[in-house]
């Protein structure tokens, strides 16, 4: 099947100098926010005794994506991406920092905390835009899915341990966990500083090397350029709707087991099947790829996971339950690594902080609107009913993205496969 089954092909992308920087310094930024995502709340609790203001804060940290994320991917596209991403983690570090200074000289504010995770969430979208953009200038076209799977299992491996660390660090010290995240941006900045390759493809067009519109029209662009490849859009609306119904997953479970008399321990030790089928799906990602091919692998998923939808509506065993999650878990890396490769693989250089910001979007998007539903159904309904309506939108997404022959078509050899249109 083309480049669709040439993932394994050529050498490792662990021989390759530049790759293993810009791994190692993505995989330490991930360590320190997950090492500080479990001291935000708790801090603003200690300062403030107020859930609500937790749970603002949260909100604080959240909302920069939906603001800027668009305007952020056209920048990307503008600047010199590895001296934003560097100037980023620098700024991100010293934003960090000053959260474990100002509680050492006694002078930390909630309104500071406020700031802070929202400055931090702004930097995050920045440097995002500027990272989605140059791994394919790092590694070849065919070590794409590899690469990106590296990139997620370095992502879940530490969403696994990281809060953990995090809560044991601020045993010692309120500031501590911050402090660790703030070196770990000025180490993932050094990482970054000693990348040999440019972020930019030699081909497309460099910042300040061609006359630029509007930041408007530059954003339009990237938005349009997205819907107008058809076989794009549709994976970005799948992978938005997917999100939507997996954003519900984890309180529909717990209410399920909880319902059944499960303990709370349970239901934590059920929870830590999340992190660990997280580090399974990304690794198993490419070589699924491989066997199954892009589009197979895409609608493998959705299957699989509208199947799953219905276990919990007829099963409130929580050992059914824990595998129900483990098996999301391990679906839905399979389905972003895929998904997030052939998006870097179609879309031009110059465009890509700007198509991959807008596809991003969809699914940062999706996030709340899955949420508030899970919600809403539940105080409703029952957990089997609110788990039979999101069994029966995830199999209508398969049936539409199936129907269609889009993605059935990436498979084809290149010339048969339905690109724009």
């Amino acid at each position: 099947m083309g480049a669709v089954r040439a993932v394994t092909a050529g050498p490792s992308i662990w021989r390759n100098r530049d790759f293993r920087l810009v791994w190692s310094g993505q995989a330490l930024s991930e360590f320190g926010n997950g090492v500080s995502q479990l001291a935000y709340p708790l801090l603003m609790l200690a300062l403030t005794g107020s859930p609500t203001a937790a749970g603002a804060l949260a909100a604080v940290r959240a909302v920069p994506y939906l603001l800027f994320g668009l305007v952020a991917g056209a920048l990307a596209d503008r600047w010199n991406r590895k001296r934003t991403m560097i100037a980023c983690d620098l700024a991100r570090a010293v934003n960090m920092a000053t959260i474990p200074v100002a509680l050492a000289l006694g002078v930390l504010t909630p309104v500071h905390v406020f700031v802070a995770g929202f400055l931090g969430g702004v930097l995050y979208v920045f440097f995002n835009a500027a990272e989605g953009a140059c791994l394919p200038n790092v590694v070849r076209k065919e070590q794409l899915t590899a690469a990106v799977s590296a990139q997620g299992t370095a992502q879940s491996a530490c969403g696994v341990v990281a809060g953990p660390i995090g809560g044991v660090l601020l045993q010692f010290a309120r500031g501590l966990p911050f402090l660790v995240d703030a070196l770990s941006f000025l180490v993932s900045a050094l990482c970054l500083a000693f990348v040999r390759t440019d972020f930019r493809d030699g081909d497309s067009p460099s910042a300040g090397s061609t006359p630029r519109g509007s930041l408007r029209a530059e954003v339009v662009a990237g938005v349009r350029w997205l819907w107008n490849h058809a076989a794009l859009r549709l994976i970005a609306l799948t992978a938005a709707g997917l999100q939507l119904a997996i954003s519900g997953v984890t309180l529909v479970a717990i209410v399920v087991v909880r319902d059944s008399g499960a303990s709370s321990a349970t239901i934590g030790v059920l929870f830590s099947a999340l992190g660990i089928g997280g580090v399974i799906g990304a690794l198993v990602a490419p070589r699924l790829k491989d066997r199954l091919g892009l589009g197979g692998l895409l609608l493998s998923v959705l299957w699989l996971q509208g199947a799953l939808w219905v276990v919990p509506a007829f099963s409130t065993a929580p050992i059914v339950v824990g595998v129900v999650l483990a098996l999301f878990s391990v679906s839905m890396p399979c389905f972003g690594i895929a998904a997030l490769s052939f998006q870097l693989e179609v879309t031009p250089d110059h465009l890509r902080g700007r198509v991959g910001t807008a596809f991003s979007l969809l699914i940062w998007a999706a996030v709340p609107v899955g949420g508030a539903a899970v919600g809403v159904l539940l105080d409703l309904g029952t957990p089997r009913a609110t788990s039979l309506v999101f069994a029966a939108w995830v199999v209508g997404l398969s049936v539409v993205a199936t129907g269609t022959g889009r993605l059935r078509a990436l498979d084809r050899p290149p010339a048969d496969a339905s690109t724009v249109g």
